[in-house]
């Protein structure tokens, strides 16, 4: 290999990615949330599922930032983390008011998941041909956990429950589902979440990942995969490891299998990231970590 690819090869393994605050601040939230709430709700024997993604008839999937079941009974949980305000106008449009000044209109935020929980209900009921008597007690819930947001009047006609952080965990708390049902925890077993790849910097990249890139072998094995898949690497970012013949190690776990090889120059892992209209490649040079996601029960495809 010539030195100038060594020292491009090396540029790109020093580059770093940070994150996005905006976004970042919004995913530790609903991670913090889905914390509290398996805390919450173990005592009633609530379950929690995280961004659970359904199918839509539309086209594509569609994304539900939390799914809880516990006994026959669902909520379908949206989660906004806004600082500021919001009002809600006649047409249901949920218009935050940030700490700048800045308004922005998120439309129609309780008839979107709304939908996305009447949804979530058709898949269920018609994956156990369930009649109408047995379909399971659905509530759908945003919760705005920002402790320091100004509410308005909230319409009554809402397609959605508004609470705040303390009253939808207090509904974990003091409400107990009774008996697990199991077709209805096999339902949500069935859906997948959001791949993930971490970038040198702080960086997340959500969606989904169509190719490792790390050789056909491996490849062969994603490919038929049941499992979730993580993996890690090892880079060296020193200015003296442009001499290095094998700078970048990765360790790729795929259910009970485990791989560790040489990441190539060039190696690229190929997703498409969510908001972007087409798929991209990600040179592994420049990844610390990968969480992927089961793929979906085979009903769900």
């Amino acid at each position: 290999m010539s030195l100038l690819k060594r020292f491009s090869w090396l540029i790109q393994r020093r580059k770093k990615f940070p994150h996005d605050e905006i976004h970042r601040a919004g995913e530790l939230a609903e991670m913090r949330l889905a914390k509290l709430s398996r805390a919450a709700g173990k005592a009633n024997g609530w379950q929690v599922f995280e961004s659970v993604r359904i199918p839509d008839p539309n086209g594509g999937r569609r994304e539900i930032d939390m799914v809880i079941i516990g006994g026959n009974t669902i909520l379908v949980v949206e989660q906004k983390h806004w600082a500021g305000s919001f009002r809600i106008n006649k047409e249901h449009h949920f218009i935050q008011r940030r700490k700048n000044g800045q308004e922005h209109n998120h439309d129609g935020v309780a008839d979107r998941i709304a939908r996305k929980a009447g949804l979530l209900l058709e898949l269920h009921s018609g994956r156990l041909n369930l009649p109408e008597g047995e379909l399971p007690e659905q509530r759908v819930i945003i919760a705005m956990t920002h402790h320091k947001l100004e509410w308005p009047k909230i319409p009554e006609d809402l397609s959605a429950e508004m609470v705040n952080e303390k009253g939808f965990l207090d509904i974990l708390k003091t409400i107990n589902p009774g008996q697990p049902n199991q077709g209805l925890t096999e339902t949500l077993e069935g859906f997948n979440t959001w791949d993930e790849v971490h970038m040198y910097g702080g960086l997340l990249n959500k969606g989904d990942v169509i190719s490792l890139g790390l050789g056909n072998q491996l490849e062969a094995i994603f490919e038929r995969r049941e499992h979730s898949v993580n993996g890690n690497t090892t880079h060296r970012r020193g200015w003296f490891s442009i001499f290095s013949k094998q700078p970048s190690l990765a360790k790729i776990k795929i259910g009970s299998k485990n791989v560790e090889l040489r990441v190539a120059h060039g190696a690229c892992l190929r997703m498409h990231v969510v908001g972007e209209s087409v798929a991209r490649d990600i040179p592994w040079a420049c990844i610390d970590r990968i969480a992927l996601s089961k793929p979906a029960a085979e009903w769900n495809r």
